[in-house]
């Protein structure tokens, strides 16, 4: 009898755990899909309010671009600095670059040794006879105008109203800032450039160029030749930050199954155009581009699985994030975009460094079409070595 009311009991207790367990845990699934109902809409009130900061960003670009231009076509313009004289310079001459935009453009001089550009020279202004012996050197000088920047109009205020940024934001120093004047940033006060490149060869009034850091399109102000003897300073001295080469390297640089046919594709479209030989060499001069870490230091502080649409940074030391260089995908995948030669190369890179590059495709945005004479491969095959 003791025997069967400890059996009844301990069934009562079984089933009595069995119903408390059953109701915790449609308490705990009913507030785990209310959770996941909340995430969601935050992830879409989030993603939504960055799209349209980026979407203000991106007009807010396009009105400075436009002004930029507007000034450009002024150059008579009256600054509101009326006590500083002016000097009669204007450009000699347009780069006609490999890298369509400044995203991807490297940030310093030949460390992209395939990177190639024809200097076009404004024969109205440079006769031919101005470039004999200039093939006899190996390097030149170029100075050149930050054609590009979107505070070309700040410029022309009087410094008490320009807002002038004395500081700047440096890739190496991770976003940390440094005197304008300590760093190789395009936005200064004097928007001149100054860089090193390898002459190639020299045809009438064109000069090939590679090794360069200089985007389409960019206005030259003059060259000189590269003299080793005066120009190399033995023993010079910079700052260790400078010398942080790791912090803009990658890991590795690969290539995703399809990517080959995607580029013969476009190879097919933009063969005559292009500087290169064929796909092989092209798809050279990607890893080399790639093997540096082009995005920007915010790009490269977030985290790697976000999935918002956002946008992406230039390749200038304190430059906007927001342009069209990084975009999400429903994978959660943050894609980058590499624009050469008229092509969209999209890649990704994960948290250790390493770049897959997935696929190529012609750039809606860029077209060479706007250049009446665009050099080619074909035109300096006989001298490129």
């Amino acid at each position: 009898m003791s025997s069967t009311r400890y059996s009844i009991l301990a069934l009562a207790l079984a089933s009595l755990f069995s119903a408390s367990s059953a109701i915790s845990f449609y308490i705990w699934r009913k507030n785990l899909i209310e959770w996941d109902s909340k995430l969601k809409e935050l992830q879409k009130s989030l993603n939504s309010a960055l799209e349209k900061c980026a979407s203000e960003r991106q007009g807010r670009i396009r009105a400075q671009q436009a002004l930029r231009k507007a000034v450009v076509a002024q150059p008579q313009a009256k600054s509101e600095n009326l006590d500083i004289p002016s000097y009669p310079m204007a450009p000699i001459g347009i780069v006609q670059s490999c890298f369509s935009t400044r995203n991807g453009t490297p940030r310093q001089p030949l460390l992209v040794p395939l990177a190639r550009a024809c200097l076009v020279f404004d024969s109205t202004r440079v006769p031919p006879a101005s470039l004999e012996g200039l093939e006899e050197y190996s390097h030149c000088w170029i100075i050149y105008v930050f054609h590009l920047n979107t505070d070309l109009e700040k410029l022309w205020k009087h410094p008490s109203k320009s807002k002038f940024k004395a500081k700047v934001r440096v890739p190496r120093l991770k976003g940390g800032r440094m005197g304008v004047f300590a760093t190789r940033s395009p936005h200064r006060l004097c928007p001149i450039g100054l860089t090193v490149a390898k002459v190639e060869a020299v045809q009438g009034n064109m000069v090939l160029l590679s090794g360069v850091d200089l985007v389409d399109g960019t206005p030259v102000l003059d060259i000189k030749p590269y003299l080793p003897y005066c120009d190399s300073i033995e023993g010079a001295v910079v700052p260790n930050w400078v010398m942080l080469d790791s912090m803009l390297s990658v890991a590795s640089v690969g290539f995703s199954d399809d990517f080959s046919s995607s580029l013969l594709d476009c190879w097919k479209s933009v063969e005559k155009k292009s500087l290169y030989s064929s796909p092989d060499e092209l798809k050279s001069l990607v890893k080399q581009a790639l093997s540096w870490d082009i995005r920007s230091v915010s790009q490269r502080n977030r985290p790697h699985n976000n999935l918002l649409k956002i946008g992406s940074g230039d390749a200038s030391d304190n430059a906007s994030d927001l342009d069209d260089s990084q975009d999400g995908e429903a994978s959660g995948e943050l894609i980058y975009h590499l624009i050469l030669d008229g092509m969209d190369f999209s890649y990704k890179i994960d948290g250790n460094g390493d770049v897959m590059v997935k696929e190529v495709h012609l750039s809606s945005a860029i077209s060479f079409g706007n250049n009446k004479k665009r050099c080619n491969f074909l035109m300096w095959k006989d001298k490129i070595k």
